[in-house]
């Protein structure tokens, strides 16, 4: 697709995600024209938030900053990380950068009373999972500078979790081992696909896992708040031996152990780059159905280093950190207001695959279908799912 194309594209995009999230599922129409929104109506420059100052030399009497569940690879968080320790001269302490939602919550509970590195100041969770977190008081509120420009469906209100990017669902293929590219959800049920499908987190714990088995059922016939249909098919899947039941990466994808990984474009696209051609690697985004999975930032009710928590959402929802998010393939959830100001280099423009007709659920929809995903994965597929090794 050409640059131009893709620019129209991406602005449709980013308007229907204020749109769908309001409560209707809608698919990207290449002729539609993206409706105002908060988004779109920003400042023509941004400007350095009011009190920054004060806020740094508080986080930087903290000294320190931890996060958790935040690989490298994963929206180019290795050079957000890096940059925001360069910036600001804080330690980042890291926690389990391949752990999912569930892990992130359940580290919270756990460090309740923990001052130490073990307990994360900062999450990063699937959309279904902020509300989640509000209720069970995890969280504590907090309004970055550039709020406004944060469209108001993808955020709480009160400020108590906000959406930071989004990607769809793809298939991220080592051709050294397929040598036909499945290119529908339905296709990974083929004979020639045997031991070599997987998905890349625990379905019972990963926001990631869940929306992949979201993502079947709509291609199935299913829907996304009953996505029986979705665990039909990887118990088939299962049954047929295809589905391999680990948790898969980067490095399972290149040693041939998990050839066809279910994953996020952003990171099946940040994979193949590191591989460097060894193995070669080609990204498809299934044709049949295509699911859009929204992330959403927030601060631990009990960080213990509140204000480097505050410079680190200051940081990422800055031009400069959306624009890192976007050098790692993701849609940053600003993407309307930067596009708008013409600060997006047209090179990263071009990096973002095509994923129109993408679905976005709703919250409730993406509740509903956790629910039945969680309780009925072990009783339907009976794949227990392992840590890769």
């Amino acid at each position: 697709m050409k640059a131009s194309k893709q620019h129209l594209l991406y602005s449709v995009l980013i308007g229907l995600v204020v749109l769908a999230l309001s409560g209707c599922t809608a698919a990207v129409a290449p002729a539609a024209e993206a409706p105002a929104t908060e988004a779109v109506a920003a400042a023509p420059a941004a400007e350095a938030p009011a009190g920054l100052e004060e806020l740094v030399a508080a986080a930087q009497a903290e000294g320190e900053l931890t996060t958790i569940a935040l690989p490298h690879d994963w929206c180019n968080y290795g050079e957000a990380i890096e940059g925001f320790k360069a910036k600001y001269g804080l330690t980042v302490n890291e926690l389990n950068p391949d752990a999912g939602t569930g892990d992130e919550l359940e580290a919270i509970k756990a460090n309740k009373d923990n001052k130490g590195p073990q307990a994360p100041d900062v999450i990063d969770v699937g959309f279904a999972f902020g509300p989640q977190a509000k209720e069970e008081g995890l969280l504590q509120p907090y309004k970055v500078s550039t709020w406004d420009t944060i469209p108001a469906e993808a955020k709480d209100p009160d400020g108590y979790w906000y959406g930071d990017y989004y990607g769809v669902m793809a298939f991220m293929i080592n051709k050294d081992v397929v040598a036909n590219s499945p290119q529908t959800w339905a296709d990974l049920l083929n004979d020639e696909y045997k031991a070599q499908v997987a998905l890349s987190g625990d379905p019972r714990t990963s926001n990631q896992a869940i929306l992949s088995v979201q993502n079947v059922s709509i291609a199935n016939g299913g829907t996304l708040e009953d996505p029986t249909a979705g665990l039909d098919f990887f118990a088939q899947l299962n049954s047929k031996g295809n589905f391999v039941p680990v948790i898969a990466n980067n490095a399972l994808v290149a040693r041939g152990e998990t050839p066809v990984r279910i994953t996020w474009d952003y990171n099946a696209l940040a994979g193949a780059d590191s591989f460097d051609g060894n193995p070669p690697v080609e990204v498809v985004v299934p044709t049949d159905a295509r699911l859009a999975g929204v992330y959403v930032q927030a601060i631990s009710a009990y960080a213990p280093h509140p204000n480097a928590a505050k410079l680190w959402m200051e940081y990422l929802y800055s031009d400069e950190g959306q624009l890192m998010w976007m050098k790692g393939y993701c849609h940053p959830i600003r993407e309307a207001d930067l596009r708008a100001r013409n600060v997006v280099p047209e090179e990263l423009s071009a990096k973002l695959p095509d994923v129109s007709g993408a679905v976005f659920p709703t919250v409730q929809q993406l509740v509903d279908g956790k629910n039945v995903i969680v309780e009925n994965w072990d009783s339907v597929v009976g794949a227990e799912i392992t840590e890769a090794k």
